[in-house]
């Protein structure tokens, strides 16, 4: 593991301490943090999921007894631990209902076999729900009471925190933002659930590679379609470096997806009215430091102000998330913490 120069000194740090695993398709990542969440030490590994369930929950056990001893912590110093999963979930039962990228794991106890290998109760809730808790604890929302986080990576995750509650829904399938439908024409585009004209259908990077692919097969012209001509990968990355260089199709994809965004964001403060709507993921072109990230943003806002009444326009925050890929395991901690205090706002635990 790199050396993280944001790691917080044992002794510099607040017990009781709390431990976060964010399980991913290709990598799982384990925190552990003090009770003002901050990070006292990181451990990051493969998820070879083709391995199967079990070994991945013993490795993810394995890593937070690691983590507790590596920081030179007994195991009591640690109150509990949370994990965060790709969903669909059902949280009650601590299993995962179909895990569309982790083959075979589906309906697997898999937060009560962490629990069993790391010898600390599990909270369990989906990766979205854990980062948004995340951002909203010791992130970009910390100022606020209620916040939206939507993810954009492969797919479009969401997480709704309102008043300390994490929003997971009577059937494990609340804040599931990415599926709400921004689009009901007869020919909308397919969501990889298998229903149309999701949010995520339009605004994930599969969705934005898919209809960069398909502009340039229909003879689109241009830098970004000069690059991949050339060769380069097709990827979010690209069209926001083209987008900043001022490629037409690059700069229409950049838009298009915020106008998306902007669309299914209304819904969510039509029927939630948070503080704030934050954007996080690995799909932000860069944030506010870069011109493509300040366009995407923009746009979504001028959408938003389109589309919403005046004065929630005027007083919902919208901007990015700032933990980046620390979020969903730093919230996955929190949110043990969260069930430590409150039982009820916190959702599934083993």
């Amino acid at each position: 593991m790199a050396h993280r120069q944001d790691l917080v000194p044992i002794a510099a740090a607040k017990p009781p301490f709390w431990a976060g695993v964010d399980l991913g398709g290709t990598n799982i990542k384990v925190a552990l943090v003090d009770d003002e969440g901050r990070l006292v030490a990181f451990h990051t590994e493969e998820t070879h999921a083709g391995r199967g369930a079990e070994d991945a929950a013993e490795r993810m056990g394995r890593a937070v007894v690691g983590l507790v001893a590596r920081a030179g912590l007994r195991p009591s110093d640690v109150a509990g631990a949370g994990l965060g999963s790709p969903g669909p979930l059902d949280i009650p039962l601590g299993t995962i209902v179909r895990a569309g990228n982790l083959p075979g794991w589906d309906d697997f106890p898999l937060r009560d076999r962490v629990a069993a290998h790391c010898g600390y109760p599990v909270t369990f809730a989906n990766d979205a729900n854990a980062a948004g808790y995340g951002e909203f604890w010791v992130g970009a929302g910390r100022a606020y009471d209620s916040l939206v986080l939507l993810t954009l990576g492969t797919g479009v995750g969401g997480g709704i925190i309102i008043g300390d509650l994490n929003v997971e829904g009577a059937h494990s399938h609340g804040s599931e933002c990415g599926h709400m439908i921004v689009d009901p024409s007869d020919d909308a585009r397919m969501c990889p659930c298998g229903q149309p004209g999701h949010l995520e259908a339009y605004a994930s990077a599969k969705s934005l590679v898919a209809r960069a692919a398909e502009a340039i097969a229909a003879g689109a012209t241009g830098s970004l379609a000069a690059a991949v001509a050339a060769g380069e990968s097709l990827t979010p990355i690209l069209v926001g470096r083209e987008a900043e260089a001022g490629d037409p199709l690059a700069l229409h994809l950049l838009r298009d997806t915020a106008r998306w965004l902007g669309i299914g964001i209304v819904s969510l403060m039509h029927a939630i009215d948070p503080e704030a709507v934050l954007i996080g993921g690995a799909m932000t072109f860069g944030r506010e430091q870069a011109p493509a990230g300040r366009t995407f943003l923009e746009r979504i806002r001028e959408e938003v102000r389109r589309r919403t009444f005046p004065k929630l326009a005027a007083l919902t925050v919208i901007g990015f998330a700032s933990l980046g890929g620390d979020a969903g395991s730093i919230g996955a901690a929190g949110l043990a913490r969260l069930a430590a205090k409150n039982p009820r706002g916190a959702g599934g635990g083993a």
